[in-house]
């Protein structure tokens, strides 16, 4: 984790109106911002819901991508149901979801699906990401913080499980006022998965 001082300074490079709608029904709108400078070289998204530009406090989630839950619709997270639990709780409040492009836990797609093939050995997601050489998670939120530093976003009230997310915020000087947990998505595909995250990484998920 770098500091935001150690950067060039990130500007908006664009903003665009994108109406969004799930596979329920659910629809609303968002402002969709790009940026340049960004501390990782990648491509990230904060996403403007709700009315935000007037919340004196943001609600904000940083959700990292996966497309194998938010997109194809995997039952092996439960990445997917909180994309659409944090769109909908962010819109009703005003805030940010910061979409983060930190596959699997920021080892990369393909990493990601080799670790599946692990998990199917048998090894839980932890073990899996260590046989191939990786961290238990290698995500660095210095491009969030960056992204809500451009927005002129200081405090923030944070949408999340992980206690690694406020910590970095944190550390990067953010100003984390109050942390939220999503609710628990819980399936018979996903349930040894999650109960790795809370084993090995005190993730605040109430399992059954």
């Amino acid at each position: 984790m770098t500091t935001l001082a150690d950067a060039p300074a990130t500007q908006i490079r664009t903003s665009v109106r994108v109406p969004m709608r799930f596979g329920d029904g659910y629809a609303t709108e968002a402002d969709i911002y790009t940026f340049t400078n960004l501390a990782d070289g990648k491509q990230h998204l904060a996403i403007g819901l709700g009315d935000y530009r007037s919340a004196p406090v943001p609600l904000v989630r940083a959700h990292s991508e996966c497309l194998t839950g938010d997109v194809f619709g995997s039952a092996r997270c439960d990445c997917g149901p909180q994309l659409r639990e944090a769109v909908e709780r962010i819109a009703s409040t005003g805030g940010y979801l910061l979409y983060l492009r930190q596959e699997g836990r920021g080892i990369g797609l393909y990493a990601k699906l080799d670790a599946y093939s692990l998990q199917d050995l048998g090894l839980d997601t932890y073990a899996a990401n260590r046989a191939l050489g990786h961290a238990d998670d290698e995500r660095d939120y210095t491009a969030a913080a960056q992204m809500l530093d451009a927005l002129g976003v200081s405090t923030v009230d944070l949408l999340t499980n992980n206690p690694d997310k406020p910590a970095q915020l944190r550390a990067l000087g953010v100003d984390v006022r109050e942390v939220y947990p999503t609710a628990v998505h819980t399936s018979p595909e996903n349930l040894r998965y999650l109960a790795a995250k809370v084993a090995h990484t005190a993730h605040t998920i109430k399992l059954p």
